[in-house]
């Protein structure tokens, strides 16, 4: 009797670096993560910041002493110059919608909720065709969604067909509220709307559209979020940067073999 081979797992290293055990098998999503994060820690010993030698980790979490380093590089290599008024002027034109206060929405839902070991691509093909019904027969007047809220729901709310009554940005979870507000579209969504609870089929039965914030009022939180935009920028171009001159097995990354980070 032939014997059965026996499956390599493939593993995925930085520099040499594994960034799993060997019987470990990750989402893609998490290599990547890992994998960022040994770019930086072995970057941050090569500049001195972090002692060789700290130990490597498997389970994606560095030592404090590499945090602190980590934070260090970061601090010497991104340039992240304070943004000027007239950036924060464009982006508060640009963006006033984000910045109004008690906007609220009244809002019904059907929940497919993703759980443990569910089949996300599964969950969407089941959505979708529920999805394609409640917009085609739009209107509370036609009791579609309803109907469809207390047969599909898997959320509470499906007894009451769906509906979740006003809700305001402090109310929903972040992911959920960003296609919710700062819009004017009232009726089915156009779109199934993905959060950390699964996927929605959502419709707006009313909109209160808030009270728009002058510039002043606001220029402190535009000011921070116009930083949080040039941090991520600057720092995926620096991961480029490292991965490019990097040694990168079993993930996949961008890389440049220039200089981005100016």
């Amino acid at each position: 009797m032939p014997i059965a081979a026996i499956p390599v797992v493939s593993m995925a290293r930085i520099n040499g670096v594994a960034l799993h055990a060997p019987d470990e098998t990750l989402p893609m999503e998490t290599l990547r993560q890992r994998a960022c994060t040994e770019l930086l820690r072995q970057a941050a010993q090569a500049a001195g910041l972090l002692e060789a030698k700290d130990a490597p980790s498997v389970d994606g979490v560095v030592s404090e002493a590499a945090s602190e380093a980590i934070e260090v590089l970061l601090d010497r290599n991104l340039n992240l110059p304070d943004p000027g008024e007239e950036a924060c002027r464009r982006h508060h034109a640009a963006h006033q919608a984000t910045y109004r206060t008690g906007e609220r929405a009244r809002v019904r839902h059907i929940l497919f909720a993703v759980t443990p070991g569910v089949d996300v691509v599964a969950l969407r093909k089941r959505a979708e065709p529920i999805f394609l019904d409640v917009r085609c027969h739009d209107g509370q007047a036609s009791g579609r969604f309803a109907e469809a809220a207390r047969k599909w729901s898997n959320c509470p709310s499906g007894a009451e067909g769906g509906d979740l009554g006003w809700l305001g940005t402090e109310d929903c979870a972040p992911e959920f509220a960003r296609e919710l507000f700062g819009r004017s579209e009232v009726g089915v969504l156009a779109r199934l709307v993905h959060s950390r609870f699964g996927l929605h089929i959502v419709e707006v039965l009313e909109r209160e559209p808030g009270v728009a914030q002058p510039f002043e009022a606001v220029r402190g939180a535009m000011a921070m979020s116009l930083r949080q935009q040039a941090f991520v920028t600057a720092l995926r171009q620096y991961l480029s940067l490292l991965a490019g001159a990097a040694k990168v097995e079993g993930v996949e990354l961008d890389a440049a073999d220039t200089p981005l980070v100016q």
